[in-house]
C-alpha cells in the first residue's frame, strides 16, 4: 500500500532544507513518495528545489507557476500522486512528516481501507489558538450537521478513490473542511490520532497572524460553509 504525501510550499525557502532532510530520513525505506509543491513561490524556493531534488527520486517537486491558494497547491500535488493512499500536511515543520506513517499504519490495519479517512488531532498549541479552533468546530458542526473537530489539523489522509470523487473542491483553506465534511457525510470510518503541533522554525503563518487575519479567515470559511450546505440541500 503506497503512500503519497503532498506538502504545499509557499515561500518556504528557509524551511525547505530541514524539511527535505527530515523527509529523506523518514521515508528513505518506506513505500512512499513525497511531493513538495512549489505553490507559486517568489523567493528562492524554485532554485533550491531544483538543486536538491533529482528527477525520479522518492522526493520530488511539483511547480505551480502562480499562487492560487493553499488548496490549489494541494490539489495540484494530489493530481500528480501515484499512491493508493494520499495525504497532505504543512511545510513549516509545525507537524512532523513522520506523522503520515502513523496514519498509514491505520490504513494497513483496517479491514476496509477504502472506507477510511484519517486525520491528526493537534496538541501543544497556544490557548488562544485552541479557543479559536473550538469555536470554529462548534459552529461548523452545528451548521453542517456533522461532528467536525479540529478541522485544520494535519495530516489529512484518504484513499485515492476518495480524492477522485471530489467535485469543485475549494482552492483556499476551506479544502480541509471540504475533505473532512465529505468523509463524514458519506459515513466512512473517520479516525483521529494525536500529533504535536510545535512553533514554526522560520517565517510566519500566511493567515494566522493576528485577530484581523483570523476574522478574514472566518468570513471566507462561513461563506464557503453556507454554499456547501446549500449545495447539499439542493
Amino acid at each position: 500500500m503506497k503512500l503519497s504525501l503532498v506538502i504545499p510550499c509557499f515561500n518556504e525557502e528557509k524551511s525547505l532544507p530541514a524539511l527535505i532532510a527530515r523527509c529523506e530520513e523518514v521515508f528513505g525505506d518506506a513505500d512512499a513518495e513525497v511531493l513538495l509543491v512549489d505553490n507559486g513561490s517568489t523567493d528562492g524556493s524554485p532554485a533550491l528545489l531544483a538543486g536538491r531534488l533529482a528527477a525520479g527520486r522518492r522526493i520530488r517537486s511539483v511547480r505551480v507557476e502562480r499562487n492560487q491558494g493553499y488548496g490549489f497547491g494541494i490539489l495540484s500535488g494530489l493530481r500528480e500522486a501515484r499512491g493508493e493512499i494520499l495525504a497532505y500536511t504543512h511545510a513549516d515543520l509545525q507537524t512532523d512528516p513522520a506523522d503520515a506513517l502513523v496514519g498509514l499504519a491505520l490504513f494497513r490495519a483496517s479491514a476496509d481501507p477504502e472506507r477510511l479517512f484519517v486525520k491528526g488531532r493537534r496538541y501543544g498549541r497556544p490557548a488562544a489558538d485552541v479557543f479559536f479552533t473550538v469555536g470554529m468546530s462548534v459552529f461548523e458542526s452545528a451548521l453542517l450537521g456533522q461532528g467536525l473537530w479540529d478541522i485544520n489539523a494535519q495530516p489529512t489522509m484518504f484513499p485515492a478513490s476518495f480524492f477522485r470523487s471530489w467535485l469543485d473542491a475549494p482552492h483556499d483553506f476551506s479544502l480541509d473542511l471540504y475533505a473532512y465534511y465529505h468523509a463524514r457525510r458519506r459515513g466512512v470510518d473517520v479516525r483521529r490520532f494525536p500529533v504535536r503541533f510545535g512553533p514554526r522554525a522560520h517565517g510566519q503563518s500566511h493567515w494566522n497572524v493576528n485577530w484581523a487575519a483570523k476574522w478574514r479567515f472566518i468570513q471566507r470559511t462561513i461563506r464557503f460553509s453556507l454554499a456547501l450546505r446549500k449545495a447539499v440541500k439542493a
